[in-house]
């Protein structure tokens, strides 16, 4: 093969291709039909004489070859972009409609700031809700269901940065502690929370998927305890409500115990044993990271993120001079 008979359109269509990780969205992305993305990866496969791509019951999979040479073709094209393409981006005239993913207790948190920033920067900028039920959004994101996923999303992003060759991209927002969350008149609410306390407590756990097993059980598991979960509910919201007016514990991100509707009800202590933190990611497709509508939603998640954890409750001193007498 030679470079100067290769046919750089088909850069182009690899690109996207790799991109989507499936030939019926590249088509759509570059206004083409599939027959005629199918054709052009062909050539460019005769051209390099690699497979390139595989297709899979969920799309394409690219081989080492295609994984190796993607980034160079998409540096190569983004250079081409910005040269020739200048940003002209004005955001109070911008026209978009994202669709975004994040749990109840985030989204009420965060959107009402968002909403405020729309108003006043972007009025044609519209947000879709849908809802998050997975704590694993990489699919939703490839087939294109939503733009964007804030949340909670244990090993993905460290999964992320070992890849080579993955369409999301990701960025962390903050990083926070799991407490132990109780009604404020709680037998537990003074002084500090043993272990064995915990453990004989009937229990609340926030499930999406409606499990009745999670971080905290597998925590527990290695120190050789257990806990018994009475209800699992699916909003962070009904977990505040149901906490709040019962004998129930949960275990909560510190920060979001403000979105619960009831936070002037509660009260929390620390964990009586350990737990890694967690950790709010927002997780993108490289199809969107060039737009520059929706660099502007990421700018504006990131500033949001120092206003959520302004919100975090903090213990009074007289409170935690309690604790330590206990």
């Amino acid at each position: 093969m030679s470079f100067l008979t290769l046919d750089l359109n088909l850069l182009r269509v690899f690109d996207a291709v790799m991109t989507e990780q499936n030939l019926t969205r590249a088509a759509g992305h570059l206004a083409m039909t599939q027959p005629a993305v199918s054709n052009a990866i062909k050539r460019l496969r005769e051209s390099l004489g690699d497979e390139l791509l595989i297709r899979t019951a969920y799309g394409v999979k690219p081989t080492p070859r295609a994984e190796a040479l993607w980034p160079a073709v998409r540096q190569a094209l983004a250079a081409l972009e910005a040269a020739v393409m200048p940003e002209t981006f004005d955001v109070s005239k911008a026209q978009a409609t994202f669709r975004m993913a994040m749990a109840d207790a985030t989204a009420a948190l965060w959107l009402p700031s968002l909403v405020r920033s729309i108003e006043k920067e972007a009025p044609c900028v519209n947000i879709r809700m849908v809802p998050l039920t997975t704590r694993e959004p990489r699919p939703m994101l490839l087939r294109g269901d939503i733009d964007l996923a804030v949340g909670f999303f244990p090993g993905v992003a460290a999964q992320l940065s070992y890849e080579t060759g993955s369409p999301i991209r990701h960025e962390r927002l903050y990083s926070g502690e799991y407490v132990v969350v109780m009604r404020k008149n709680h037998p537990l609410a003074q002084g500090k929370l043993d272990l064995d306390d915990y453990c004989k407590s009937n229990h609340l756990l926030v499930s999406f998927s409606g499990r009745a097993h999670g971080l905290v059980d597998e925590a527990l598991a290695q120190i050789g305890r257990e806990r018994r979960i009475l209800l699992t509910v699916n909003q962070f919201f009904t977990a505040g409500r149901v906490v709040a007016n019962s004998d129930l514990v949960t275990v909560l991100p510190k920060h979001l115990i403000a979105s619960t509707g009831a936070a002037e009800q509660l009260t929390w202590r620390e964990l009586p044993f350990q737990l890694p933190a967690v950790h709010l990611d927002m997780l993108w497709h490289e199809r969107d990271g060039r737009s520059p509508a929706h660099r502007w939603l990421r700018k504006n998640l990131e500033n949001l993120s120092a206003t959520a954890q302004k919100m975090v409750p903090q213990r009074s001193e007289a409170s935690e001079k309690m604790e330590r007498i206990a």
